[in-house]
């Protein structure tokens, strides 16, 4: 089953513009995050513990189309559909635990 997410317009445009505000941020495609959450080895933390919000999500996968590893942050609707909160390239330890499941780099 594939799984959705839904981005509003001013989350899309905070994804598309990350590296204006962070320094050595990389710009994310809304489409790359697709991919994240449908990612056969996808890491999930459901909910976030990171989280004030019970029905929040931690997705951390790869995007093959950006060729890299995306951490997505997501609210979960009554009706089961993800709605995009935030969205970044991993680093460090849940890249690293990403790869570890996943296999090798």
């Amino acid at each position: 089953m594939t799984e959705w997410i839904e981005w509003s317009e001013k989350a899309r445009d905070h994804l598309r513009t990350r590296s204006i505000r962070y320094a050595d941020a990389v710009d994310i495609d809304p489409a790359w995050t697709v991919e994240v959450i449908n990612d056969p080895d996808r890491l999930v933390e459901e909910p976030d513990s990171r989280s004030a919000h019970a029905n929040s999500a931690r997705i951390v996968g790869y995007s093959p189309t950006a060729r890299m590893v995306i951490t997505v942050v997501a609210l979960r609707g009554a009706d089961g559909v993800l709605r995009g909160a935030s969205a970044w390239k991993t680093r460090g330890a849940p890249r690293r635990q990403y790869w570890k499941g996943a296999g090798d780099e």
